[in-house]
């Protein structure tokens, strides 16, 4: 799984698309590739998918509702999230941005803080509604993993009292967050929410705790963790 978002920003001004990319790919969770027109960037997108798409509305050529448009139309990219960013605040623009299918609109001059906090917002709705529809299997698996974390739970004075060991394994305070978390019960969307951050962070620091305790699940991962005393 991959650790970053894919971006894909299209924009016709070298001074955007150079000063977006950095101030994006400067956060270790995005990945950002480049177009400065509407063609340019349905070549990138038909190479490699990206997670969500920012583009300019005022473009030579093919402007950014058409630009949509087709992107709509097309059932690979009909639900990819789009921020369109233009100089034109106008409220109609803004309504037949939205008409047309964007999921947010900024108006340019922009603080870059404000793109970044949108961008994240709609990955996050993303990804929970796709955690909503990933099936009946999923939620079972992940209901009977709850279930037996609460099982341990209940053992844990025995297991610290009798059996408790202390190994030299090296967390990070997040990873040490995230693994107290865990060892509560909580799913990754719970986690994300108390932590504050992404779902598909919460999923990275979980795969970490997994390959520095050698286990594959997060009901062997809280008995690892209470048998050696590494939760609080």
């Amino acid at each position: 799984m991959s650790e970053f978002k894919k971006l894909l920003l299209v924009d016709d001004e070298p001074g955007i698309r150079e000063s977006v990319q950095a101030y994006l790919e400067d956060n270790e969770e995005f990945k950002v590739a480049v177009a400065s027109n509407a063609n340019q960037a349905w070549e990138l997108l038909e190479q490699d998918s990206p997670d969500l798409v920012i583009s300019d509305v005022m473009m030579p050529q093919v402007d950014g509702y058409q630009f949509l448009k087709r992107l709509r139309e097309d059932p690979r990219f009909a639900s990819l999230p789009v921020v369109f960013l233009t100089a034109r605040g106008m409220t109609s623009d803004r309504i037949l941005g939205y008409q047309a299918g964007c999921d947010a609109y900024l108006s340019k001059p922009f603080d870059p803080e404000e793109l970044e906090a949108i961008v994240k917002n709609l990955l996050e709705r993303r990804d929970t509604l796709s955690e909503n529809s990933s099936g009946n299997s999923d939620l079972e698996k992940i209901a009977l993993e709850l279930e037996q974390i609460k099982g341990i739970l209940g053992q844990k004075p025995h297991l610290s009292g009798a059996t408790s060991t202390t190994v030299n394994i090296e967390l990070t305070p997040r990873e040490r967050s995230v693994l107290d978390l865990v060892a509560q019960g909580l799913m990754n969307k719970e986690i994300a929410s108390r932590l504050e951050t992404s779902v598909r962070n919460v999923e990275k620091y979980v795969s970490r705790l997994f390959n520095k305790t050698g286990t594959n699940s997060r009901t062997e991962l809280v008995r690892f963790a209470l048998k050696h005393g590494m939760t609080n």
